[in-house]
């Protein structure tokens, strides 16, 4: 029940203080119900969940347009899509904690799907768009050759069975939705010589009829870090997309004092991140001794072979390398200075949240190496909202902007 009544409360948009308020009970029962010593009444219930319907019901009025959000993570492209006016009516992610901080920020009231291979294409609403964050798994290229060789048909099924990609391929036959925007790593395109990004476009554009468009996009135009990651838009017919209209920032314009915390009491403390009046960085964030004088030998060790490995030590005036999914294990890539004779630290979870373009009001309500893992594994949120935003349009002029009926 804990859980359960925290992500409630969280969907409602309710802070402690504002729940005691609206609910009629003690800030001291709400922390309770949160903790799970006590349950709370089906009244108390009922109410949040009318809340949850109603921020819904008044963000549905504002939407154009529907999606489904594959491969969710904590909903970086949904966000994206929102923005430009989607509206999301089918989620599926299939980790247990990423569906935590995604359930903690979409008022769904639902739990996303699971796996994706699980799920039937009929399931799956009818859709205008299609995003995903597709994994980059290795197709069977030798099994298509070993085909042509035995002279046996091989089609849409045999070069990409049993991969992730899969699965958007057949909801995409399935449903045939206006358009797609997928996302992936920049090495997607000279994985395997190639051959993977040809089979790729391939099923989409010959076999499904879909354009494709691609672009390579570094995030440092939006967010301090340089990030580049590719990004596929494909409409059901020509529009006249083209990412020569998406807008680029100047890059490296904002810096890493942009997303660090100030330390000097112009923010509020937030949880375990920053503490006291001033909300100083925890020292928990601190490299110790021994993990610090690791990565300088491991850095000297390389720079000594000739090889570039070694760790991202920034100030408030650069820009970070990657943040990996792996930040969780020692922070190597990004450390953040703290002055001559004090070891540096890790970046806390609220300061890559920023660094992936996420609000300051996103909540995090997992541990730090789950948050670690989930900002590493995210979009870039403000790449792909611009890329949305000169997607919607050419969406538009497919769906003829027919007013949207309430789902479920």
């Amino acid at each position: 029940m804990s859980a359960d009544f925290s992500t409630l409360l969280a969907q409602a948009g309710y802070t402690v203080p504002e729940a005691a308020r609206v609910l009629g009970y003690s800030e001291g029962h709400i922390y309770r119900w949160k903790r799970g010593e006590e349950i709370p009444r089906e009244s108390v219930i009922r109410l949040l969940n009318m809340e949850i319907d109603r921020r819904r019901d008044a963000g549905d009025a504002e939407k154009t347009f529907t999606f489904i959000d594959l491969f969710a993570g904590i909903g970086g492209l949904r966000r994206a899509m929102e923005s430009a006016g989607g509206r999301c009516i089918f989620t599926s992610e299939w980790d247990k904690y990423a569906q935590q901080t995604y359930m903690a920020n979409f008022p769904d009231n639902r739990l996303p799907a699971g796996d994706i291979r699980q799920v039937e294409a009929e399931d799956i609403p009818p859709h205008d768009v299609l995003v995903a964050g597709f994994p980059c798994q290795p197709f069977s290229i030798a099994g298509v050759s070993k085909k042509n060789a035995l002279g046996r048909a091989h089609g849409f099924e045999d070069e990409t069975q049993g991969t992730l990609f899969f699965d958007v391929l057949r909801i995409l036959m399935h449903h045939r939705p206006a358009a797609f925007m997928l996302e992936n790593v920049k090495n997607l395109k000279s994985h395997d010589k190639g051959r993977t990004f040809e089979v790729i476009r391939r099923k989409l554009t010959e076999d499904l009829g879909y354009t494709l468009e691609t672009r390579v996009i570094d995030a440092g135009h939006f967010v301090p870090q340089h990030r580049e990651r590719i990004v596929m838009v494909g409409f059901r017919e020509a529009t006249g997309f083209s990412f020569d209209d998406v807008q680029l920032p100047t890059y490296g314009t904002r810096r890493m004092r942009h997303i660090l915390h100030p330390e000097n009491g112009t923010e509020r403390p937030e949880g375990h991140f920053t503490i006291g009046p001033d909300a100083l960085v925890s020292e928990k964030y601190t490299l110790t001794d021994k993990l610090w004088a690791y990565l300088q030998g491991y850095a000297e060790k390389h720079k000594a072979k000739g090889n570039g490995f070694g760790f991202g030590l920034v100030d408030g005036d650069g820009i970070a390398r990657t943040l990996s999914a792996r930040y969780y294990k020692d922070g190597s890539e990004i450390l953040v200075g703290r002055g001559k004779g004090k070891n540096p630290r890790r970046l806390t979870p609220r300061e890559c949240a920023r660094l992936m373009g996420y609000p300051d009001d996103f909540r995090i309500p997992v541990s730090d190496t789950q948050a670690y893992k989930q900002f590493g594994n995210s979009v870039a949120v403000p790449v792909f909202a611009e890329v949305a935003r000169v997607m919607a349009p050419h969406i538009l002029s497919l769906t003829k902007a027919e007013p949207l009926k309430k789902v479920g």
